[in-house]
């Protein structure tokens, strides 16, 4: 057979390829259409992440509900009746919970996805799928567990609103998808930005739960915005979170000292930590398993 006739041959069967594999793309390539196609493995993923994180335990789903309102608990015990710490008039057990669920699906967000590769090195070395659809599937399974949790602030606020006078939601509520949105992008964004910079600087892991440490103080979720020295608020407002924080408090409760049109910085932030995020990873994508 003829160098011809090889060539010929090559691209006939070349032709009924479905998939073509190949060793790099472009770093900004979301790979949307191949998200979709994949779509079953995410789906599978996420019941996996859901169910397997609860597995012979007692209590199973109920330990989704059982830190947030233990933890609003004691804040409201510490901060509201030692502490005294204002929350705007609004009943501070629900002030809590509304900070903590939110707080909570970021964190829960950014720490698995900021583990993609050195946890999946393993499957990611044998089998190929987009590797984006690893930290989505964590963001989805995350949204069930917050789900769970919203209900139980949804509870909460609906006994409040009944018998209590001092919430007063309003339209912004509407507004909900989007805040959850939001934080979703910003934790994914972040956590595979970290996860990409892990395959070569180890230390970016270590730094991460310090990181959410001192961030959960950077974010008015124990104390509200008002109370902060108005020379000192501007620290707090580079926070992209904290918009999202009081624009929900704002929706559900009716009491902020943000203008929720400063969310717009925070769209800006998480579309740019998205975008950026995904570029640092399909590049870490291409040379990770060279560096484990």
């Amino acid at each position: 057979m003829n160098a011809q006739n090889i060539e010929n041959t090559f691209n006939d069967s070349e032709e009924n390829w479905t998939t073509v594999i190949r060793p790099q793309r472009p770093s900004w390539d979301f790979g949307l259409g191949e998200l979709w196609q994949y779509r079953g493995l995410i789906i599978l993923w996420v019941r996996r992440e859901f169910v397997a994180l609860y597995k012979q335990t007692i209590l199973g789903p109920l330990w989704h509900v059982i830190p947030i309102v233990i933890s609003s608990g004691v804040f409201t015990l510490i901060f509201s009746n030692f502490a005294k710490i204002s929350t705007d008039g609004t009943p501070p057990l629900l002030f809590y919970m509304a900070g903590n669920t939110l707080w909570v699906y970021f964190s829960n967000c950014l720490s698995a996805t900021s583990t993609t590769f050195s946890v999946n090195a393993g499957i990611f070395g044998k089998v190929y799928f987009p590797r984006l659809a690893m930290p989505i599937a964590y963001i989805l399974s995350n949204l069930i567990s917050f789900s769970v949790r919203f209900c139980v602030f949804l509870a909460f606020w609906a006994y409040f609103l009944i018998f209590e006078s001092a919430i007063k939601p309003n339209l912004w509520m509407l507004l909900f998808p989007v805040l959850l949105l939001l934080v979703a992008c910003i934790g994914l964004g972040l956590g595979i930005l970290i996860s990409a910079l892990t395959t070569k600087y180890r230390d970016f892991q270590q730094l991460l739960g310090v990181g959410l440490q001192l961030g959960m103080y950077a974010t008015p979720i124990i104390y509200p915005l008002s109370q902060v020295p108005e020379e000192f608020r501007w620290v707090l407002l580079l926070n992209p979170l904290t918009p999202i924080l009081e624009t929900f408090r704002f929706a559900f409760l009716g009491t902020s000292s943000i203008n929720p049109f400063s969310l717009v910085y925070s769209a800006i932030f998480a579309f740019c930590a998205l975008f950026i995020g995904i570029i640092f990873f399909n590049r870490a994508e291409n040379t990770f398993l060279d560096t484990i």
